[in-house]
């Protein structure tokens, strides 16, 4: 886990995934989750990242806490 921490660093969906296939849904949804819960952007780069990820993905819901 540390070095799968490591090798992802700073980077999004963009540029690194985990090596873990299977795990890849839920990295996506999760990274999506927060992004909502934050209000952060989405560059056009990353989104169409997540949107590839995600095609794998079908009717795989995405749980979103708001923010206070």
């Amino acid at each position: 886990m540390r070095a799968s921490n490591r090798s992802k660093s700073d980077q999004d969906p963009a540029t690194w995934q985990p090596p873990a296939a299977g795990y890849r849904c839920t990295y996506a949804t999760d990274w999506i989750a927060v992004k909502t819960r934050w209000g952060l952007t989405v560059d056009p780069v990353e989104q169409t990242a997540l949107t590839d990820i995600l095609t794998s993905c079908p009717n795989t819901p995405i749980e979103v806490t708001r923010a206070r």
